[in-house]
């Protein structure tokens, strides 16, 4: 079957399972996020998360996979020196730098309990595949040229790995310094990483992308953590051992 694309938690989502039968894996799948964007979404007031920052449900009384995000969330901040923070500065929570990362790959884990190996699973160009594709090849993944994102500047094969980017050029500026509040991240105009999995990609790239480009250099000391960043005069920085993942 073909791969399908939705768009859900206002993102286009791609999931391409290597299985004549995968139909109605797929639609699970698409379920999944669903019902993910229920919970978690900031802009829903029927939500988890709107609940809990409106007061009307407590730290006390939130749901296991609501504690479990929130829990990435700290550990995160802590491993990040403060630039990873889903506190906005009115004191709500907004948890979606985390919930994306661990949505895709808590539905590649669905995915590979059906017993299903060989799959790829894209939410808004973080990625998680498995496997092999139809052709019986590794996986490859594009890098967007920031300036142009018709064209791709650097083809990897993840090997299983998750990757994920951070940048301005799509959702504008919505990514901050917390140390420097107010004043727009003009240097790093993309950063992408390939990390054990997706989450870990997706959650270490929006921190360093804050960094500024002090970001690659923060990758580089993760012995966990490839990277790719390009600023904002076209000219990219990677880490040592990029190279090991990249096909042209």
């Amino acid at each position: 079957m073909p791969r399908e694309t939705r768009i859900l938690m206002g993102m286009p989502i791609t999931i391409d399972i290597v299985d004549a039968d995968s139909a109605r894996l797929i639609g699970d799948v698409f379920a999944y996020f669903t019902a993910v964007d229920a919970q978690f979404s900031v802009f829903r007031l029927d939500s988890e998360i709107s609940a809990l920052n409106r007061g009307r449900l407590s730290m006390s009384d939130i749901s296991a996979p609501m504690q479990e995000v929130l829990a990435i969330a700290d550990r995160t901040k802590s491993e990040t020196h403060g630039y990873f923070d889903i506190r906005r500065p009115d004191g709500s929570l907004d948890p979606s730098g985390v919930v994306k990362g661990w949505a895709i790959r808590n539905a590649a884990d669905l995915i590979c309990a059906a017993g299903r190996q060989d799959f790829y699973v894209d939410a808004g160009g973080d990625i998680q595949t498995g496997g092999v594709n139809a052709a019986g090849e590794p996986w490859k993944v594009g890098i967007r040229n920031p300036f142009n994102q018709r064209e791709i500047v650097k083809a990897i094969r993840p090997e299983g790995r998750g990757v994920a980017t951070s940048g301005s050029y799509v959702r504008g500026q919505h990514i901050y310094d917390p140390y420097r509040p107010g004043q727009r991240l003009e240097d790093i105009v993309s950063l992408t990483v390939v990390g054990g999995d997706v989450l870990e990609a997706d959650r270490f790239a929006t921190a360093a992308f804050a960094m500024g480009r002090a970001g690659i250099h923060f990758i580089e000391e993760r012995p966990d953590l490839e990277g790719y960043a390009i600023d904002a005069a076209g000219v990219a920085t990677k880490t040592r051992g990029f190279e090991r993942y990249a096909t042209s």
